[in-house]
């Protein structure tokens, strides 16, 4: 009997051909893609798509399967394919090494799939999948690891919760003058030598670090000595790719810094132990004493990046990693920290454990410092291979039907119980979550010809009635019309970079929000609507003195990666905003002459701009008391 015969055995005939029918994509060909793309070929599946950006790094070998030695620096997406059928032949898999936010890959295109997988480590991209499923009816099976836990769930427009109904985690920060000046953890150390000392001498040294608040007199205080020292990296620049360029930085931030910081006397007053200057010429000749008179004792049996490093072999590894760095930065230019980066790692495991030795905290081994300094958890070949057999097994239950009643699964190592899947049943939408609970409508227009006027005449004001005087429109992060920004109702679509795809979303004061998709077609005389809108989500607008706690519940979550701040700062904007053009309301209802010593006023309006005012007031006066 051939696999086909065995899946028919075990799904049974009907699942199996919706099974084989059914068109599939697959977002990412990474630890959990891979063992997701064997699993789909081996299940029956016939009609596969899979999409990654990436290319393979050795670092992906032990526990992405599918690539092998010979494979490293090749596309992720079209090696696995490669991989992947020889278990199955007999699939018809296409593979593109491509952003899957590329403009291009926009709601139609997903509209042709009956399945999407998520198996993405990249919060934004994830976000950007979810939407597009949502707008465009796909289910989507959305699936992670971290270490040895895991989860797969389904999510399905309207009737289960989205991947952005719950707030995510935000990325632990560490205040400047902790990282600068005092710190206490190995943790401060390595983010001091990547994020700081790393940028400045080999990355963007003009790069902004993040403003504190103006009440954080410290930060401040920081900030300024950061500034300082900044420049005084600048001038050692200078001396790039000479001999006495490792002598110079170790002096300036291990000598010159420290006995800066030992000047301030209050700061150690209560602190259990002063930081210890490094001296350059102690441990260069510590370290030709020991080359002379010893031989290297690492132990066979002790793996590299395991053995923790003494102050001689830091001393040794920093400057021969600020030698190799300096001759890539002057032929390749700015350089990025990369985990998988050799000299950087080296220089980071180096610089961050001399630091440690002069604050007298533990250090790390290499090993250790590249799952911190990248922000890694790592990966458990095992637990991907688990989560992905989880995952085909909820596409199966949506190809089944009744997505309501899929549950989603937890990968466990700690329970009361002696399972280590945990189901537990899908929560409906959230009902205040600004992503699934929008309406969303389709637009067909010719955007070189249409104009912004165009989709507010015919779309929000002709069909769904709003009032054009309190409608905002954004484009993501980006505000592209309110009544501030009348000059663009002139402009034409593609102007204001509105392409095929675009999801504009309109916001009312009064009459809620929805979402318009954008479809780009030549020659579409006018504004088309595809889609008859579904009743508006209504905005909950905050009442007086709400609107600061409204951007601190937006706040909490920002993500690595994300712009949710700036998302949030449109939000308030809009608010404040919608706040004037109330009180514009509450003058003309409180007199005529108000209004008119408002329109005396407006010296730097236009004549027309009055007239319109004008207008506005006169048509309000019957509703004025006398």
């Amino acid at each position: 009997m051939g696999r086909d015969g065995y899946n028919v055995r075990i799904l049974g005939q009907a699942l199996y051909d919706k099974v084989a029918s059914s068109r599939i994509l697959l977002v990412g060909a990474g630890g959990i893609g891979c063992e997701l793309l064997k699993n789909l070929v081996l299940s029956g599946f016939k009609h596969i798509k899979v999409i990654d950006l990436d290319t393979i790094d050795i670092s992906n070998l032990n526990r992405q399967f599918l690539f092998q030695r010979q494979h490293v620096k090749k596309s992720k997406a079209h090696v696995a394919k490669e991989s992947a059928l020889r278990f199955n032949p007999d699939v018809d898999i296409e593979s593109f090494q491509a952003n899957i936010m590329d403009p291009e890959l926009n709601v139609a295109w997903f509209s042709k799939f009956d399945l999407v997988f998520n198996a993405l480590d990249n919060l934004e991209a994830r976000r950007h999948v979810n939407q597009m499923c949502l707008i465009a009816r796909v289910p989507l099976v959305e699936s992670g690891t971290t270490g040895y836990l895991g989860q797969a769930y389904v999510i399905q427009k309207d009737v289960t919760e989205c991947f952005d109904c719950q707030p995510k985690a935000t990325p632990k920060t560490y205040p400047i003058c902790t990282i600068r000046s005092t710190p206490s953890q190995p943790i401060h150390c390595i983010v001091w030598a990547k994020s700081y000392l790393f940028n400045q001498l080999y990355g963007n040294a003009e790069e902004e670090e993040e403003e504190p608040q103006e009440s954080d007199k410290e930060n401040v205080e920081e900030l300024a000595a950061l500034a300082r020292e900044t420049e005084e990296l600048k001038k050692i620049k200078l001396s790039m790719g000479t001999d006495a360029y490792p002598r110079q930085v170790f002096k300036k931030v291990f000598t010159t810094d420290i006995q800066r910081l030992l000047s301030m006397e209050d700061m150690w007053k209560n602190r259990d132990r002063k930081p210890i200057p490094l001296q350059y010429d102690v441990l260069e000749a510590a370290l030709a004493e020991r080359s002379e008179n010893t031989e290297s004792s690492q132990s066979g049996s002790e793996i590299k990046d395991q053995k923790l490093w003494d102050l001689n072999k830091c001393f040794e590894v920093f400057n021969d990693s600020v030698i190799r760095l300096s001759k890539r930065a002057m032929s390749e230019g700015i350089l990025s920290f990369d985990k998988d980066d050799d000299d950087a790692m080296d220089f980071v495991t180096a610089t961050a454990n001399l630091r440690a030795h002069v604050f007298g905290i533990p250090q790390k081994t290499r090993f250790e410092v590249k799952s911190m300094a990248g922000n890694i958890i790592p990966a458990i070949a095992t637990t991907n291979a688990i989560i992905a057999g989880v995952a085909v097994m909820k596409g199966f239950a949506v190809l089944r039907g009744d997505v309501g009643s899929i549950k989603r699964t937890y990968l466990k190592t700690v329970s009361r119980r002696p399972y280590l899947l945990l189901p537990e049943t899908s929560s409906r939408p959230n009902p205040d979550c600004d992503v699934c609970s929008a309406s969303n409508a389709r637009v067909v227009v010719d955007v070189d010809q249409a104009k912004l006027s165009d989709i507010i005449n015919t779309i929000v004001v002709g069909k769904m009635g709003m009032d054009v005087e309190g409608v905002s429109i954004m484009d993501k992060n980006r505000l592209i019309y309110d009544m501030d920004l009348e000059e663009n109702l002139k402009l034409p679509l593609s102007q204001l970079l509105i392409r095929d795809g675009t999801i504009l979303r309109v916001i009312s004061d009064e009459d809620g929000q929805i979402d318009l998709v954008i479809q780009a077609k030549s020659g579409t005389s006018g504004v088309e609507l595809v889609d008859e809108p579904l009743p508006v989500k209504k905005v909950t607008k905050p009442h007086n003195g709400d609107a600061v706690h409204a951007g601190q519940k937006r706040q909490q979550e920002i993500d690595d990666g994300d712009n949710d701040m700036l998302t949030g700062c449109a939000f308030s904007s809009l608010l404040a905003r919608s706040e004037r053009r109330r009180n514009l309301k509450c003058h003309v209802a409180s007199g005529v002459e108000l209004g008119n010593s408002y329109i005396s006023g407006l010296q730097n309006y236009s004549t027309a701009r009055k007239e319109s005012i004008c207008s506005y007031l006169e048509e309000e006066r019957p509703v004025v008391a006398s």
